[in-house]
Formats: C-alpha cells, sequence, structure tokens
C-alpha cells in the first residue's frame, strides 16, 4: 500500500464492527498507514471481502467472526489475532448498536440490554481479553468509539447515551489504571456520520427527511460527518505521534457539541 514507512508501520491493530461504516473505513486505513489489521464482525461476508481488499491492495488484513458480547468470541478473536501476525498493538473497539426511538416510558428490558450489550459490555470484554496481550507485548494503544450521545443526551435515545457515557468514564478509568503497563486508552466522540446505521435510523424514523435535516442543523459546519474524518482520529491515536495522551476524548463533530 506505497513504498513510504506508514504512521503505524509494524504495529498490529484489532478492528471491531470492521464489516461497514467506521469501522471499515477505520480498518483500510490502519492497512494503508502500514498496521497489520484484524477485522472481526458478525456480517462474514462482507468482512471477508474487505479483508481480501485490503490484501489485494498490498496491505496484511484478516477476517474473523465476532459477537462483541460473547466473551468465548473475545478470547477466540484475540488469540487469533496473536496467532496470525505474532502480537496486538492497537484495539479499536468500534462495534455498536443504535437502539433509537424508544421511549423510556415503554422501553423494554430486552432492548435495554441489548444496547448496553453490544455497546457497553462489548467495550469491556474487549479491554479485558485484548488487554493482557496488549500489555504482553510492551503497551499499545486502545481506542474506544463513543458519541457525542456519551457527553450530552438526546430524547428518545436513552439507552445508546448511557451505553456511550459509560464508554467515556469506562475510557478513563482503564486509562488510569494501564497507565504503568504502557498501554494508553482513548476515546473518540463522532458527531452524526454518514455511515449505513445513521442512514437506517433516518430510514426508519417516520418524518426521516425532517430528521435528517434537523440533525444537519445542529452541526455548526452544516453537513454530517464522513467516515474518513473519524479514521483519521482513529490512526492518530494508534499511532505514536498520540504518546502523551491517555484519558483523553477525542471530538470529532462538527461543532455539534460547542453549542
Amino acid at each position: 500500500m506505497g513504498d513510504r514507512p506508514g504512521r503505524v508501520q509494524g504495529k498490529v491493530a484489532l478492528v471491531t464492527g470492521a464489516a461497514s461504516g467506521l469501522g471499515a473505513e477505520a480498518a483500510r486505513r490502519l492497512a494503508r498507514e502500514g498496521a497489520a489489521v484484524v477485522l472481526s464482525d458478525m456480517a462474514a461476508d462482507a468482512g471477508e471481502a474487505l479483508a481480501e481488499a485490503i490484501s489485494g491492495a498490498g496491505g496484511r488484513a484478516a477476517f474473523l467472526t465476532h459477537d462483541v458480547t460473547s466473551e468465548a468470541d473475545w478470547e477466540r478473536v484475540v488469540a487469533g489475532a496473536v496467532e496470525r501476525f505474532g502480537r496486538l498493538d492497537v484495539l479499536v473497539n468500534n462495534a455498536g448498536v443504535s437502539g433509537a426511538g424508544e421511549e423510556l416510558m415503554s422501553h423494554s428490558l430486552e432492548a435495554w440490554r441489548r444496547v448496553l450489550g453490544v455497546n457497553l459490555d462489548g467495550v469491556f470484554l474487549g479491554l479485558r481479553h485484548a488487554g493482557p496481550a496488549i500489555a504482553k507485548g510492551g503497551g499499545g494503544s486502545v481506542i474506544n468509539l463513543s458519541s457525542i450521545l456519551g457527553k450530552v443526551g438526546m430524547a428518545g435515545a436513552a439507552a445508546y447515551c448511557a451505553s456511550k457515557g459509560g464508554v467515556t468514564m469506562l475510557t478513563k478509568a482503564a486509562a488510569l489504571e494501564w497507565a504503568p503497563v504502557n498501554i494508553r486508552v482513548n476515546s473518540i466522540h463522532p458527531g452524526f456520520i454518514d455511515t449505513p446505521m445513521v442512514a437506517d435510523a433516518f430510514h426508519r424514523a417516520e418524518n426521516g427527511n425532517e430528521m435528517r435535516q434537523m440533525v444537519i442543523s445542529r452541526h455548526a459546519l452544516g453537513r454530517l460527518g464522513v467516515a474518513r474524518e473519524i479514521a483519521d482520529g482513529v490512526v492518530f491515536l494508534a499511532s505514536d505521534e498520540s504518546s502523551f495522551m491517555t484519558g483523553s476524548e477525542l471530538v470529532i463533530d462538527g461543532g455539534y457539541t460547542a453549542q
């Protein structure tokens, strides 16, 4: 993927939820900058196709099926990453679900637990099982995808806000605990990004077009973000360029939370 040394040359990264959207773009960018990338997702066909495309372009990539709510899957995927590439330096906890459109007065416990299970438990399990592998290699970087809704609230998104707020604070606790073993832990807080998950949320809403325009208007830059803009943040936090950052919140939101 080019002759020049990359910004994460020689590192091995695991990206969850990598078959589409932010995870797919993060995997592409990390590979382009020299990392060997393990992509994990439930969507096997799309994940395998992306891994093949990265490899075909000169990168190093492998795909593993992965339910981030399953502890056994985390054990298998982390072991698979180390077996395939010899070490693990970077974890990108990206997998998530939206769970929007649920009113608190009628919110089911099942729906609540599904969102918290993927968005928060999945991050905890990633830390729990990837952390020892990263520490064994001398340290590295964990990047947890939170959200602007881990900083500000939104009606109809209680479970999502709770899960992403939990990711924000879990990140800070992990950063303090793991600083002595040279593992940096930071969170990224995207605004609304033009991804399949966001598009699907607009599509399912009764007033989807109006909602889209309302959401766009909340961003000072007057548009949705694109996946590349978040992937650039992932590469920065994965690289040694961010070597003095841990427990930090990297907000990439077009000015949404500045208002």
